[in-house]
């Protein structure tokens, strides 16, 4: 039996206050060791992501942008896919960051809503606001398919909030949230997980999938998992999760997502043990 890894970055395998994962090497020592796929599934960009995945010495697909790209190491299942890309094989879900942009700026002028996407800042603000270096902040702006966005000032006016998710949908487009809301296609982590899911089944005989998130935004991801780890948030709690019964990780990010990976590990190993 084969375990798949599909894991969120920030707050989840990356600590939410100094982005390190050093609370979960052990377990990606492990992962690393057993040849266990890491595949990273995040609101990141994929500038964002590929110094990560370096740091990480992870050469498996990552989806990028909340599902709207989906990236895959040429040659890595040995069958082409739509498009390639700087050493690529590249599926995208998404619709263009131009066009998710443009809804997003005609919503906010329809309600004369204080809403702030990262397309309106620069590398300097977003770095105020996420506590990314300068770099990452740059690279945090290289969008392609999605937009983050908050919403100014302590207390946005009663229900403009929620007209303005409204009109999302509305429009044709998605929303979600992790630490930020964001604007998208009609894509989802889910959905990005469901095509590569198809590539793992042609390649391995018996395959089970483990999905680690800490948000809102990795529900749909969830939904596509064997084991759905939920990780503690940095002030202990968990995101409230209704649409599938998640395992419930002790710890926050990286030291949840390592004793949580651990044990499902073992188990499968177990398992494999019994079988035999």
């Amino acid at each position: 039996m084969k375990a798949v890894i599909f894991t969120d970055l920030d707050g989840t395998l990356l600590h939410p206050r100094d982005y390190s994962f050093e609370a979960a090497r052990g377990a990606l020592d492990r992962v690393r060791a057993e040849g266990v796929p890491l595949v990273i599934t995040s609101s990141r960009t994929r500038a964002e992501i590929e110094p990560i995945r370096r740091k990480l010495g992870n050469n498996h697909p990552f989806i990028s942008e909340n599902g709207g790209g989906i990236f895959i190491p040429a040659g890595y299942f040995h069958a082409g896919t739509r498009m390639r890309a700087e050493g690529y094989e590249v599926i995208s879900l998404g619709r263009p960051y131009e066009e998710v942009r443009a809804a997003l700026i005609d919503i906010r002028a329809s309600l004369n809503a204080r809403v702030k996407g990262f397309g309106d800042m620069d590398a300097f603000e977003i770095a105020g606001l996420t506590g990314l270096s300068l770099e990452e902040a740059e690279f945090a702006k290289k969008r392609d398919f999605d937009e983050p966005f908050v919403f100014e000032g302590v207390k946005e006016e009663a229900g403009v909030k929620e007209e303005l998710l409204r009109l999302i949908e509305e429009k044709g487009f998605n929303w979600t949230r992790g630490r930020f809301y964001h604007i998208l296609g009609r894509h989802d982590k889910g959905a990005a997980a469901r095509v590569l899911k198809r590539y793992y089944r042609a390649l391995y005989a018996d395959v089970v999938f483990i999905a680690v998130g800490n948000d809102l935004n990795d529900e749909p991801l969830f939904r596509e998992a064997d084991y759905p780890v939920l990780v503690k948030k940095e002030d202990g709690s968990f995101e409230e999760i209704t649409s599938v019964e998640c395992i419930r990780a002790d710890g926050v990010g990286p030291e949840g997502w390592g004793k949580a990976v651990n044990g499902i590990l073992d188990s499968i190993n177990a398992s494999i043990r019994r079988a035999c």
